[in-house]
């Protein structure tokens, strides 16, 4: 009994001091950092747009200094007096995917990027750190003053209609995810809001995120279009949407994206937001998911359903794509073999070690072959073909959500991946 209550006690102790860690450096209120990354395949630059604020801090308040997983970037904020880290996060970004297109050998362009942290209360410096498939890196660094004139104040701003299809928690404990409706007219919003009930229950209803359901809020935003659907532009159809959406990203079909990032947390201002899902009234399959920044799925696709999961495994966790194409290797430069990718669900073997080696059971041969048995169970391996390559990346088991839609869990090397996050940001 002893050694539980000195258990507890040193539990109380340590959340007592992330709460007065977090009360000392920042104030409740929410910095947004507006960058702009440009470049091109041989070199990437970034910019600060612009910052605003708007009250309350929704995000974690726990594990303020550290990052559950690398990214293809993160933006660190040091008290400038002192140099100490005070906050920490990592993304990946659509610019960090386009730079491995054939186009961005030849084409220079720039995206947009939002980044929202907990406002200092003293000047912070921000360095934002981007990285290639190499670890090539690109750095930003400025100092922030919290009583700068120019930061834009957006408290007075009246929030979209917001509705709460899910809550778990208080918004300051919990970990809130928005989900804005695109392509949605004024009077569709009936039907996306069963959309977006649909797709909360989808997500909670997969493990961790299901033993964790008291953890997460699923808010639901009215954000109207002037268009109903979404843009094709391989029909020629452009059309009026919240985010401005289109198929077609990087000239690929089926991939859903919108480069209009910062439109997106306009739409979510003076509302409790940390990770955003937003939903396509069209029924043409297509999505994408980019980690910490958004997801972005079709609604009405026979496929929804475990198409939003793979997605938000994306966007929620930074899991990486376990499918293959047997006959695009020469095409897809999204991954190095030379270099361990991020992701925490592939690997090159550069370093298997930090990945999850210690799951596979001994007697499992590597790499490791495909049986009946093993897809059934979900085996743990190393089983040869990921990341869209064919040969050189390997994937934890056959079958998975972040490979199959007809997958029925997450493998269990996701699981742990995704769990990892959770409790980084609510413990």
């Amino acid at each position: 009994m002893r050694r539980v209550i000195s258990i507890l006690a040193a539990a109380i102790i340590s959340l007592t001091a992330s709460a007065q860690s977090f009360d000392t450096t920042f104030e409740d209120a929410t910095l947004r950092l507006d960058y702009t990354f440009m470049g091109n395949a041989q070199e990437q630059h970034v910019a600060i747009a612009e910052l605003s604020s708007t009250p309350n801090w929704w995000g974690r308040r726990i594990n303020l200094d550290n990052v559950p997983l690398k990214g293809n970037g993160d933006l660190t904020l040091y008290d400038a007096a002192t140099n100490e880290v005070i906050y920490k996060t990592s993304f990946s970004s659509l610019f960090q995917e386009w730079i491995t297109t054939p186009e961005a050998l030849s084409v220079t362009k720039s995206f947009e990027f939002t980044i929202l942290a907990p406002m200092p209360k003293n000047n912070a410096v921000a360095k934002l750190v981007l990285r290639d498939n190499t670890d090539k890196e690109s750095i930003h660094t400025f100092t922030i003053n919290p009583s700068d004139v120019l930061i834009r104040d957006n408290s007075n701003i009246e929030p979209l209609p917001y509705t709460y299809i899910h809550k778990g928690g208080d918004s300051k404990e919990a970990i809130d995810v928005v989900i804005l409706a695109e392509g949605y007219t004024t009077t569709q919003m009936d039907t996306f809001m069963k959309d977006a009930e649909i797709a909360a229950q989808e997500i909670l209803s997969y493990e961790p995120f299901k033993s964790h359901s008291d953890k997460f809020n699923f808010i639901a935003v009215a954000s109207p279009s002037s268009d109903s659907n979404v843009s094709v532009p391989q029909e020629e159809a452009w059309r009026r949407t919240a985010v401005s959406s289109n198929f077609m990203t990087f000239y690929m079909a089926r991939y859903l994206t919108s480069s209009s990032v910062y439109d997106m947390y306009d739409l979510v201002t003076n509302i409790p937001c940390e990770h955003l899902v937003i939903l396509a009234n069209t029924d043409t399959y297509g999505g994408g998911g980019i980690y910490n920044s958004y997801t972005l799925t079709t609604a009405h696709h026979r496929d929804f359903r475990p198409v939003v999961v793979h997605e938000f495994g994306h966007s929620f966790a930074g899991l990486g794509d376990e499918y293959f194409y047997d006959n695009d290797d020469d095409n897809d430069n999204m991954h190095s073999l030379k270099h361990e990718p991020w992701e925490p669900n592939i690997t090159t073997m550069v370093d298997f070690d930090s990945k999850w080696a210690d799951m596979i059971e001994e007697g499992i041969e590597i790499p490791t072959a495909v049986t009946p048995e093993r897809t059934k169970n979900y085996t743990v391996g190393a089983y040869e073909g990921g990341g869209y390559l064919s040969k050189g990346i390997y994937r934890p088991t056959d079958v998975c959500r972040m490979r199959n839609n007809v997958a029925e869990r997450f493998c269990p090397v996701c699981e742990r991946a995704i769990e990892r996050v959770i409790l980084h940001q609510a413990e």
